[in-house]
C-alpha cells in the first residue's frame, strides 16, 4: 500500500489538532508525519497514534521529502506556502492567502472535487462558513439553479482560535459570579452577547468575512452571476457555526422536493421535524463531519424561494476534515507521488 509523508503546519493550534485527529480517524496512509509550528512551540511533544512526535519550528527548509503539507492557516501560509510547494509538496492551505488566486483551486469535495486535478502545487481550503454553506447549496443548485442567496451566520468563538474559546469560558464564569469583564480577543464582551463583526471592515461597510462568503462561493460554484449577500455574526457558542440561508431559485422547488434533494446529497444530513422539535443545533453537530440542514420551507415572499437552517462543526468540516478529504482525492487520483509501504 502506498503511504505519504505528511507535514502539518500549525500543529499545536485548534485546527492543527483537529487535522491530526481527522488523519487518525480516517486512517489516512501516513508514512512519516512532520509536526511544524512557530518558534514558540519548538520542542513540544504531541502524541499521534502510538508515537510521540516532537514539534519543530517551521522554516522554508522544512518541506524536503514531504508529499502533502496541510497548513492550518495564519501567517505561516504567507511565509512558507509557496516554499513548501516549490520543495515538491502539494500544499492544502486553510488560510485566505491563496483562495482567490486564479491558478489555485478552491475546493469543497462534495461540490467541486474535479478542481483538485488542475492544481499547480497549491490547493486552498475555503472559509469555514463558505464550506458549510456551499455543501447545502450544491444539491439545490444542481436541481433548480440559484439566482440569489442571502445568508446570515451565527459563528462560534472557536472560529477565532483557542484564545477565543478561553475568553468565552472565562467571561461566562466571570459574569455568572458578578465579576467585571475585560475583552482581549474580541473588541467587546462575547459572553451573553453577540458581535456583528468578523474580520476587518471594508470601505463599503461589509466585513472581509462577509465578502469571503460572496467571492469564494462564486469561485467554488463556477458561477459569477450568482447574487450573494452576507451578514456574519459572532455568537457565544463554543463550537459549530450556524447559518440562516435564504435562496431564490430559477424554478419552483417546493419544501418536499428540497428535503428529498438534500437528503440524497453527499455530506448532508437533514434534521427537519418541527412537530417533534427536531432541527440542527450547534451542540449535537459538534465533533461531527456532516452539514446538518433543517427548517426547510418555502419563502412565500418571492416566486421561487427557499429558507434553510444549516449547522456544522467549523473546526472539522469547515477546516480539518475538508482539508483531509482533499488529500484523499489526491491519493485516490494518483496526484501525489508518495512512498511504497
Amino acid at each position: 500500500m502506498q503511504e505519504f509523508n505528511i507535514a502539518v503546519v500549525g500543529a499545536t493550534g485548534a485546527v492543527g489538532q483537529e487535522i491530526l485527529k481527522v488523519l487518525d480517524e480516517r486512517n489516512f496512509p501516513v508514512a512519516e508525519l512532520k509536526l511544524l509550528a512557530s518558534s514558540r512551540s519548538e520542542g513540544k511533544k504531541i502524541r499521534y497514534r502510538d508515537r510521540e512526535l516532537t514539534v519543530h519550528e517551521t522554516t522554508a527548509d522544512s518541506f524536503g521529502g514531504v508529499d502533502i503539507a496541510l497548513f492550518a492557516g495564519g501567517e505561516a501560509s504567507r511565509q512558507f506556502g509557496r516554499a513548501a510547494a516549490a520543495a515538491g509538496a502539494v500544499v492544502i492551505d486553510n488560510s485566505s492567502t491563496f483562495r482567490m488566486e486564479p491558478d489555485v483551486p478552491l475546493v469543497v469535495p462534495e461540490v467541486n472535487p474535479e478542481d483538485v486535478r488542475w492544481h499547480k502545487g497549491l490547493i486552498a481550503n475555503p472559509n469555514c462558513s463558505t464550506i458549510i454553506m456551499v455543501v447545502a447549496l450544491k444539491p439545490v443548485y444542481d436541481a433548480a439553479g440559484i439566482k440569489r442567496v442571502v445568508v446570515s451566520t451565527y459563528q462560534a468563538v472557536s472560529g477565532a482560535g483557542k484564545e477565543a474559546i478561553d475568553e468565552l469560558d472565562l467571561q461566562t464564569r466571570q459574569l455568572m459570579s458578578g465579576e467585571p469583564v475585560t475583552p482581549k480577543v474580541f473588541p467587546y464582551q462575547i459572553g451573553f452577547n453577540l458581535i456583528p463583526h468578523i474580520d476587518i471592515f471594508l470601505g463599503d461597510g461589509y466585513t472581509k468575512e462577509e465578502m469571503k462568503m460572496v467571492n469564494e462561493t462564486r469561485k467554488i460554484m463556477h458561477d459569477e452571476s450568482m447574487a450573494i449577500t452576507a451578514t456574519t455574526v459572532r455568537v457565544p457558542v463554543f463550537r459549530s457555526h450556524s447559518e440562516s440561508i435564504n435562496i431564490e431559485t430559477n424554478r419552483k422547488m417546493g419544501t418536499e422536493e428540497a428535503k428529498a434533494v438534500l437528503s440524497r446529497a453527499p455530506g448532508v444530513v437533514v434534521v427537519d421535524d418541527p412537530g417533534n422539535k427536531l432541527y440542527p443545533m450547534p451542540v449535537p453537530a459538534s465533533e461531527r463531519d456532516e452539514v446538518f440542514v433543517g427548517r426547510i420551507r418555502e419563502d412565500f415572499s418571492v416566486s421561487y424561494g427557499l429558507n434553510l437552517w444549516v449547522v456544522s462543526d467549523q473546526l472539522r468540516k469547515g477546516a480539518a476534515t475538508n482539508a483531509v478529504q482533499i488529500a484523499e482525492i489526491l491519493v485516490r487520483e494518483n496526484l501525489v507521488k508518495g512512498v511504497s509501504a
